[in-house]
């Protein structure tokens, strides 16, 4: 089965969907593109360059960055999309005045790895287009709006993670066939987690609930877990998610007390709302630490939140270390590990 082949079946309802799936059918093309670029390596080494230039949030813009702004914009210019937005951009773009789709992308997930050879990658969001004059509000939706989510990984193999909202598929290019393959149907995260994957070295501007959970989870089989994890940190939300959706664990980016980080890093618009769909699509939970990331609305086309996904079942154990840490059994003197009425 061949994306082309399941965009083909996804047209055959019509309406919204043949929309939905001309767009992802234009963001696949423009990915196998910066798939391309990268792979040049040092002999592209212009496009890995630092600009010298921010983006609208302040993070260093490296050349690729941009480039791969511009091809995706640029495929979408044939698809029925009305606006665009990216990170790289301070405010949408109209492309098409009777465009029924809004895409939100962050071009580069992970820019920083490129100079690295560490696998870096694309996120997209695709929302209804919401009648009014403001092309800003189709972008303030909450995430349970998104009609579909994505991303792309440029590692060993280029595969697509993407979601319609009936489960989570897993595609893989073949440069022979050169087109993306199915290699994965209906993805189920395991509910239990044996990894985290946090960046450690923040552990003295953290809150007391993320501290707490990962002070259990560091006693290994000895502490409150009776069990050893271990610890993750690439840097790319893409890649921490394809390895949780493969073999399951949680990931974490808290808010912290340093400045600009009270509200988290990530950017809920085209970042933590497409991972958090394709997360529950195959069995996870996406949460901002305590409440469900899917029904949060963003503030501005570039708002960040907390962002903590995974397997469920750990997912709502750190939820509880943020709601009432006392209530887990393990930390309760009254429902310790002896007792009856463990957790």
């Amino acid at each position: 089965m061949t994306l082309e082949r399941t965009l083909e079946t996804l047209a055959s309802d019509g309406g919204s969907r043949a929309d939905v799936a001309a767009v992802i059918d234009g963001i696949a093309q423009a990915a196998v593109s910066v798939r391309d670029i990268i792979a040049d390596g040092a002999m592209g080494a212009a496009l890995t360059a630092q600009r010298g230039t921010q983006n609208s949030d302040g993070d260093t813009q490296y050349e690729l960055d941009v480039r791969a702004d511009e091809l995706f914009m640029a495929a979408l210019r044939d698809a029925p999309v009305g606006l665009y937005a990216s990170e790289e951009l301070d405010q949408p773009v109209r492309l098409r005045p009777d465009g029924p789709l809004a895409v939100a992308i962050d071009p580069l997930d992970g820019s920083s790895n490129i100079t690295t050879n560490v696998s870096i990658g694309t996120i997209f969001s695709v929302l209804p287009v919401l009648d009014g004059a403001d092309p800003l509000a189709s972008f303030l939706q909450p995430g349970a709006a998104q009609l579909a989510a994505g991303f792309f990984i440029y590692g060993p193999q280029l595969s697509l993670v993407l979601t319609w909202g009936e489960g989570t598929y897993i595609f893989v290019y073949s440069p022979r066939q050169e087109t993306f393959v199915l290699s994965q149907r209906d993805v189920q995260i395991p509910r239990k987690a044996g990894e985290f994957a946090i960046n450690a070295s923040n552990l003295r501007h953290w809150e007391e609930p993320t501290r707490l959970y990962i002070a259990d989870c560091l006693q290994g089989n000895e502490g409150p877990r009776e069990k050893d994890y271990n610890m993750r940190w690439i840097a790319a939300v893409v890649v921490e998610c394809y390895r949780i959706l493969q073999r399951g664990g949680v990931y974490l980016y808290p808010a912290d007390t340093r400045p600009g980080y009270g509200r988290g890093r990530l950017r809920m618009v085209y970042e933590t709302s497409p991972i958090a769909m394709l997360v529950e699509q195959a069995g996870g939970q996406a949460t901002d630490g305590a409440r469900r990331l899917l029904d949060l609305v963003p503030d501005t086309l570039h708002a960040r939140t907390p962002f903590v996904f995974g397997s469920a079942d750990e997912v709502a154990r750190i939820g509880r270390y943020h709601s009432d840490p006392s209530a887990i059994g393990e930390r309760a003197p009254l429902f310790g590990s002896r007792s009856l009425f463990r957790a």
